[in-house]
């Protein structure tokens, strides 16, 4: 079986599952991914009802080209076990990952990995092929990041939650997202870079959480750009307006992405026989190698996932 775990996530679109107006909109917008939300966005009390409505927009509606996943409640309450059941029995086959909150040990990845196994081997469904989002929103939970990581095959991205966390560590601050009064350095990005680095280990997507000030995109701008230096893959949007700037922001330049597309072409070349073999060869005034590959590789990737198209191509140089 193979899955592609590594898929376009530069906008993550954030949908209450108890809200049907919301649902159908989500169709429509340009996100790489929608989750459709069983947690936070949605009331104790439309939570039953929303799973089933959730059900009926996975196997009613038109996510082509979004990547389909839902979140469910967190294990320390009594609903995550039903959400997961229900959902999966009723649209297992339109659903690609399941969002799990709050997860402070690697035994909780653990146990969703169980459960869903055993509803696609009762259901016929194929095994394996629903993937886990874990969300990290609290101390504990950043301090086992590498365990969590490595917790199941179906792991494909470690998500950063900032209020929550916020919340957890007692960070002085009310405003999700922003830098807290006082402290004149960035004060996520010790968290960011564990998240990172465990993600990347593991050969795992690194997303950002969300901004909550919707309506403030110069200050989502600069936070998703934070992001995307350090090398995250996307970010939470939870606004219609988000979408477009998280898109550009964790999509490379045009420049870029024709750039690496070049080193990659002229060190196929050059290291090919009829280019000489080379370990190393010159792009212009650039000397590139097997590390400039890497690099480019990254960049191309990006770009390719984002549907860019390429404005340059390698010319053989005359002999």
């Amino acid at each position: 079986m193979t899955v592609n775990r590594l898929r376009p996530r530069r906008s993550c679109l954030a949908v209450p599952g108890s809200n049907p107006r919301f649902l159908e909109k989500a169709q429509g917008l340009p996100a790489d991914q929608v989750f459709l939300d069983l947690e936070d966005a949605c009331a104790p009390l439309a939570k039953p009802e929303a799973r089933h409505t959730i059900v009926k927009f996975l196997n009613e509606g038109d996510w082509t080209g979004k990547t389909r996943v839902v979140r469910v409640n967190d294990w320390t309450t009594e609903w995550t076990y039903r959400d997961v059941v229900t959902v999966v029995e009723g649209a297992g086959p339109n659903l690609d990952c399941i969002m799990l909150p709050k997860v402070q040990d690697a035994q909780q990845v653990v146990a969703l990995d169980l459960l869903l196994t055993q509803i696609e081997k009762t259901m016929g469904f194929e095994v394996g092929r629903i993937g886990i989002e874990a969300q990290i929103e609290n101390a504990q939970g950043l301090n086992n990041v590498n365990e969590i990581a490595q917790a199941s095959p179906r792991v494909e991205t470690i998500i950063f939650g900032p209020a929550d966390f916020m919340a957890s560590i007692n960070m002085k601050s009310l405003v999700v997202g922003e830098q807290p009064p006082g402290y004149p350095a960035d004060a996520y990005h010790y968290i960011l870079m564990k998240i990172l680095m465990a993600a990347r280990a593991n050969n795992l997507q690194a997303i950002d959480g969300p901004y909550l000030q919707i309506r403030n995109i110069d200050g989502y701008r600069e936070v998703a750009q934070r992001a995307a230096a350090l090398g995250f893959d996307g970010k939470w949007v939870l606004h219609p307006g988000q979408v477009e700037a998280s898109n550009e922001i964790f999509s490379p330049s045009q420049e870029d992405y024709d750039h690496a597309e070049l080193i990659l072409d002229a060190y196929d070349y050059y290291t090919s026989e009829a280019g000489g073999k080379k370990g190393s060869a010159m792009l212009g005034d650039e000397m590139i190698d097997e590390a400039s590959r890497k690099m480019a590789l990254v960049i191309s990737g990006k770009g390719r996932a984002a549907g860019m198209q390429r404005t340059s191509k390698f010319e053989i140089p005359e002999a």
